[in-house]
């Protein structure tokens, strides 16, 4: 029979994780797409992104040294969790641009809306716009020709515009008239000529919603507004070559604008105040840190499946999007874990004398600068996976009909949430005790450029799914070392600093620059090119970390001078195997107050290691701390060599 341990005091940290990634997943993924929909340009929005991981990169460290010096970890965690669900819940409000163009409508034995002085759409582009059902467009034609009445009485068969019948006298040439009616287009019969698409115009519905044939037995062109809200994609090319001031520059581009830097650096500051209350909560068993973070995981991966279904169900029979259930699915899974957070047993006891000084000591230790020079360039391959992957798998199955796409795009979240993510966040203790945390860097390296490889070679898209279960090394056990390293290297009373910093690093930094990288990549090169280039970098990265991870385990100066162990799994204990040899259990639970006493029989003394606020600590490369040495003498010595003193 299996003997089950729950530790209770660790429930609503699970839940945390659960329900804080349950709140993110239904918006997040969905926000580039949904900001698409209000009619902002994939420039407006890759201008919104570029400056987000900015502000991450400042709020992590900066609030993360607020909470430290102010003891404010538990409060800034339930506050910037109240201003996520807040902006989250707002976004939905936000009204849409106007997204309507002027095209010129050719009407002759075929009709066509055409756009001319545009970039050649790609392959890729203008299958997905043949690939488009029929699409509705608003349009308003300004007619001054008034032969063309004639046309739409005769050959249109629109009997409000035949004024002879009714007696009526048409509109002379030098008059303007607008005319307004909804424009069916076959978009399976899109042309591109050179710098020209031509979108088939299939039938016509007035005001009156009389249908209609548009044909016309003479060639006759006019200046029309179109608005195709339905589509994306179509919306994307007729507008590319129009002003994006007029985005940037409209009030709804600051609404959206301003809130996502609120919820950036909300809950950019919830996950690393949120870490470092974990570690804290864990004690002297931060192997444990993987067990509580794959219930994200299993948030996320939940969460982000039922928030596609509830889009596509309440969209059901509408030309566009209803995002509605997605907002307030966010809201509800924040508002709990609101609540779950508020019952967590932790407060800070520890504060840092000068969080500058600390950190700075911290950041001059080489090992230290190499693991955050690490976190770039796995922030940098992360960038590029995140943000185009899904494009590669298009584009190698552009030459055929791909209704199965968007669902192939969901297995491959759920597989990299379930198959990868969640077994080795659970496994992710043992692997840092067994290889530590250099060896678990390179590993990450190593896994990266076998999937960047893999990525480059595909010519089937269904082969990624196998792919994806390399996310487990990837983003499992690197997040798991990342925030464990950070826990360990921190001083006492600087964990959420440290713990901001790290992340600061890795997403400010790295993520945003493979971003704008891969993306240039991208263009030049193509998906393929972009992910050999990244494999061929990353095995590079992984010799060079390994050759200067030797060179610097052989250098004397990094050299670990102690009886007690020297093995690299001590980099996933906090404090190193020394204490664990030394002292008894009861000791170790209560390492805060003391951390060993070693009796000295030659001189009839005893070695006190105390951490507390006023000692600076020492640390050497396996990060085994050291702190204040006090020299005490021993008035009752005991049998077994340790000085008996009562604190």
């Amino acid at each position: 029979m299996v003997d089950l341990n729950i530790n209770k005091d660790l429930l609503p940290m699970k839940a945390h994780y659960f329900l804080w990634n349950a709140g993110l997943a239904p918006v997040i993924p969905f926000i580039p797409i949904y900001a698409r929909q209000l009619g902002f340009s994939s420039l407006a929005v890759g201008t919104i992104y570029t400056f987000l991981p900015i502000f991450s990169l400042v709020s992590k460290p900066f609030f993360g040294a607020v909470a430290d010096h102010f003891q404010l970890q538990k409060i800034l965690f339930l506050t910037f969790q109240i201003i996520t669900a807040l902006v989250f819940f707002n976004i939905q409000f936000i009204p849409e641009l106007d997204k309507s163009t002027d095209l010129m409508m050719d009407c002759d034995s075929l009709t066509y809306f055409k756009k001319c002085g545009i970039d050649p759409v790609d392959h890729v582009t203008l299958a997905k716009l043949q690939a488009e059902e029929t699409i509705s467009c608003k349009v308003m034609c300004d007619v001054t020709n008034s032969s063309f009445y004639e046309e739409l009485c005769a050959q249109w068969r629109a009997p409000q515009f035949c004024f002879s019948a009714l007696h009526q006298k048409p509109p002379s040439n030098k008059s303007t008239q607008i005319i307004p009616f909804q424009a069916q287009l076959a978009m399976a019969h899109t042309i591109q000529d050179e710098s020209c698409l031509f979108f088939r115009v299939h039938d016509v519905v007035f005001p009156d919603s009389s249908s209609h044939v548009p044909y016309c037995n003479n060639l006759s062109s006019f200046l029309c507004s179109v608005d195709c809200h339905g589509s994306a994609v179509i919306t994307e090319v007729i507008t590319q070559n129009s002003p994006d001031e007029s985005a940037t520059s409209s009030y709804q581009f600051w609404i959206i604008f301003v809130l996502l830097i609120f919820s950036t650096t909300a809950s950019a500051s919830v996950i690393s105040v949120g870490d470092t209350i974990c570690f804290k909560m864990l004690g002297d068993k931060p192997q444990r840190f993987g067990h509580q973070r794959l219930w994200g995981a299993i948030g996320w991966g939940m969460l982000s499946i039922l928030a596609g279904y509830l889009i596509d169900k309440f969209s059901s029979g509408h030309v566009t999007k209803n995002y509605m259930p997605i907002f307030y699915l966010s809201t509800i899974m924040i508002i709990l874990d609101m609540v779950a957070s508020s019952r967590l047993k932790y407060s800070q006891a520890i504060l840092s004398a000068s969080i500058v000084r600390d950190v700075g000591r911290l950041l001059s230790e080489l090992r230290v600068v190499i693991f955050l020079l690490c976190c770039i360039f796995i922030g940098l391959s992360t960038g590029l996976l995140w943000q185009f992957l899904f494009w590669h798998l298009e584009d190698i199955s552009a030459d055929v009909d791909q209704p199965w796409m968007k669902t192939l795009e969901g297995l491959v979240m759920g597989i990299r949430c379930f198959g990868g993510e969640l077994p080795f966040f659970f496994l992710s203790g043992r692997i840092l005790k067994m290889i530590g945390h250099i060896h678990a860097m390179s590993l990450v390296l190593a896994a990266f450029s076998i999937r960047f490889f893999l990525y480059a070679a595909l010519t089937n898209p269904w082969w990624c799914l196998p792919i994806e279960l390399l996310q487990g090394i990837t983003y499992g056990i690197f997040y798991t070392a990342m925030a464990s390293y950070a826990n360990i290297a921190a001083p006492p009373g600087t964990e959420a600093t440290v713990q901001g910093l790290v992340g600061a690093v890795f997403e400010g930094v790295g993520m945003s620059l493979g971003s704008l990288l891969g993306g240039v990549l991208y263009n030049l090169y193509g998906g393929g090119k972009a992910f050999l280039i990244y494999a061929i970098t990353s095995l590079i990265l992984f010799l060079a970390h390994v050759l200067v991870q030797y060179f610097l385990s052989k250098s004397p100066q990094h050299k670990i001078v102690s009886n007690a162990t020297d093995k690299e799994e001590t980099y996933s204990q906090p404090y190193g195997g020394l204490a664990e040899l030394l002292l008894p259990d009861s000791v170790l639970q209560h390492w805060t107050a003391l951390v060993s006493l070693l009796a000295d029989a030659r001189t009839n003394a005893a070695i006190l290691l105390v951490k507390g606020s006023s000692c600076q600590k020492e640390r050497n490369h396996f990060n085994i701390e050291v702190v204040c040495l006090v020299q005490i003498p021993v008035t009752d010595r005991q049998t077994d060599g340790i000085a008996n003193i009562t604190f």
